[in-house]
């Protein structure tokens, strides 16, 4: 199969005009001289984990954040790196497939073109396992060339989405040490970019010269932080999912005599839910967020959806569509203590036959009452990461069954008058992911790959690539690097008040911020999209005219730039320590006094450590 790999494809009229894109890179990236100017140490954004994360990351914990500045930029105590030696990199799709990731080998083959010709970029083909085997790719324009501004992950495949045992650890060692590799770069979510801080920090332990970089990419929109905006693949899967909701809408609402039940891929969190529902505007969606936050059981969920198809009759509306994130299942209680019960029993050995018998009375009881088509699914073994198969568990199938029952038995006992509740199901998942990246993921991935260069050329290590200001043009774009251990949190396991179990510090999956703008606009416009069918359709994924230049509504209407407000402080205290110097006036010295406590107070009761509660870990 390796000889399949970077094989030129078959390409329809407009993936040969779209090859032909060449996306734009900010003043900061452009030209062959690399400026950085380097920031303050990082700490960790939870206080409470900054110990055992330094502790694990002697190495790589507390780096500086660093900031590539355009030509014109005066910084003083900048470098300016104009020499750049042939260095030889790899890199490797570790990550399920999300649009634009051929755009990310594009733009750091450029990178390294441009600075040096002579350097080479060898391709780790079939992901980690590639990379373990020493399976690799030179990859050059030839080889590109109809890979550029295309969906899927083909170019050089992958597998397994991990590098974490002592094994596999050493097996990527030898291969970087076996081919001299001078960077490693590893395009993933937050798994991948979990190993990518853990290969860094061992390489830097074993004096192993390769540097590792980190490349947010993943379609479920969950590797965020106050570095990260957003990853590529989530605007076109957005994008791509919202039309295809609208014209379930226009359906619905054609023959107004079904509801759509659809669920929508995004593993554990619900950002693609989210940003779907405010694209598309549906009926209702039920984000897994709320249910936990709320602990809503699946009685809960239940009357809920049907107490809407209820208050939808009374207005002589027997049709609708509602989202469902993929995480949702996991995220009710008893569902979730059921999965932990049956994924224990299953790393025990049992078989899936005899699991039913070996379940606690209560988890039997919920196991019994579930449709044997669900029952079948949660059997299957959990995923690398302990989290149960969640593209396999049909969920929109258990609350349509959950719900035409109950809306029968309203029917029956006269409590509901209206038409018999007719129901119809959808996932969509695969549909979307290979698809063609929108004009933002091919620019923001092409952008990201440049990034991915100038680190290497910076000399840093254990760090991914940053972009802020995204929802602004890309000349205003502002590209950056940060070390992964400062976007690492520690969770910690356990009910109650008995003793909890500290896990690794690693990426968790940023969940939808129920405080945030973007939630906040859903709960403004719930109830009109509830009742008023105000279905809303986009249309196909544009790369020219209306509609190219869109992005993420959830992306546009939060205020971030965490990295600019970084830099406009550094400003500010600059500012002070220029007029605050031994001479100033008494007057100048107790106003500065004075303003300065006041603001250390308040930050340090904002910044200390909160108690946990433990609880089970979203």
């Amino acid at each position: 199969m390796d000889s399949d790999f970077g094989v030129p494809r078959e390409l329809s009229d407009l993936q040969k005009l779209r090859s032909q894109y060449q996306p734009e890179l900010p003043p900061c990236l452009q030209g062959t001289t690399v400026r950085v100017e380097f920031g303050d140490a990082t700490i960790a954004s939870d206080p409470s984990g900054a110990h055992t994360i330094s502790r694990s990351f002697p190495h790589t914990y507390g780096q500086p954040i660093a900031h590539f500045l355009r030509a014109t930029a005066k910084v003083p105590d900048a470098q300016i790196i104009t020499e750049h030696p042939a260095v030889r990199v790899g890199v490797v799709f570790c990550g399920r497939q999300s649009p634009g990731g051929h755009n990310v080998i594009w733009g750091l083959l450029e990178a390294l073109k441009v600075h040096n010709p002579e350097s080479v970029l060898l391709g780790f083909l079939g992901g980690s396992e590639g990379l373990f085997a020493q399976k690799t790719l030179e990859v050059t324009d030839e080889i590109l060339a109809t890979y550029k501004n295309q969906g899927g992950y083909d170019l050089l495949g992958r597998t397994k989405d991990q590098i974490r045992t002592t094994e596999q650890v050493n097996a990527a060692l030898n291969a970087c040490t076996a081919l001299k590799l001078d960077a490693l770069v590893i395009i993933g979510g937050v798994t991948s970019n979990t190993d990518a801080a853990q290969l860094a920090e061992t390489f830097a332990e074993r004096k192993c010269p390769t540097k590792v970089v980190g490349i947010p990419v993943t379609l479920n929109g969950d590797l965020k932080n106050q570095f990260v905006e957003t990853n590529v693949g989530f605007d076109t899967i957005c994008k791509v999912n919202s039309q295809l909701i609208s014209n379930v809408c226009t359906d619905a609402l054609s023959a107004e005599k079904y509801y759509y039940f659809i669920r929508l891929m995004g593993r554990k969190a619900s950002h693609v839910a989210l940003e779907c529902t405010l694209q598309s505007h549906p009926n209702m969606v039920i984000l897994a967020e709320e249910v936990a936050a709320s602990k809503l059981t699946l009685f809960d969920i239940t009357k809920q959806i049907c107490d809407a198809v209820q208050a939808r009759a009374e207005q002589d509306k027997y049709h609708g569509v509602i989202l469902l994130p993929e995480g949702l299942i996991e995220s009710i209680p008893e569902v979730y203590a059921l999965l932990q019960e049956i994924h224990s029993l299953l790393r025990q050995g049992v078989s899936a036959d005899n699991i039913s018998a070996q379940l606690s009375p209560w988890a039997s009881a919920l196991f019994e009452f579930l449709p044997p088509f669900i029952r079948k699914q949660l059997l299957l073994h959990p995923e690398s990461d302990d989290s149960a198969q969640l593209s396999q568990i049909e969920t929109e199938k258990l609350l349509a069954h959950l719900v035409e029952a109950e809306m029968n038995r309203r029917l029956k006992e006269g409590t509901y008058k209206g038409k018999k509740f007719n129901a119809i199901c959808h996932f969509f998942g695969y549909q979307a992911r290979g698809s063609l990246p929108s004009k933002f993921d091919c620019d923001y991935a092409y952008v990201l790959g440049h990034i991915a260069y100038h680190i290497l050329a910076a000399g840093l290590n254990g760090y991914m690539a940053t972009v802020t200001n995204l929802k602004n043009p890309v000349n205003k774009w502002k590209c950056g690097a940060a070390p992964i251990t400062a976007m690492m949190t520690v969770q910690r396991y356990g009910r109650g008040h008995g003793a909890s179990t500290l896990g690794k510090p690693a990426l968790h999956p940023a969940t939808v911020d129920l405080k945030g703008k973007a939630y906040e606009l859903l709960r403004q416009n719930a109830i009109k999209f509830l009742i008023d069918d105000v279905y809303r359709n986009p249309g196909p994924l544009q790369f020219d005219g209306p509609g190219a230049d869109a992005k993420a509504v959830s992306l546009c209407v939060e205020d971030q730039d965490y990295m600019g407000r970084i830099k406009k402080l550094q400003e500010h205290l600059d500012k002070v320590r220029s007029i605050v110097k031994p001479g100033c006036s008494q007057d100048v010295l107790k106003a500065a006094l004075s303003a300065m406590a006041s603001v250390t107070d308040i930050l340090s009761v904002m910044s200390s450590p909160s108690p946990s509660s433990g609880g089970i870990p979203f």
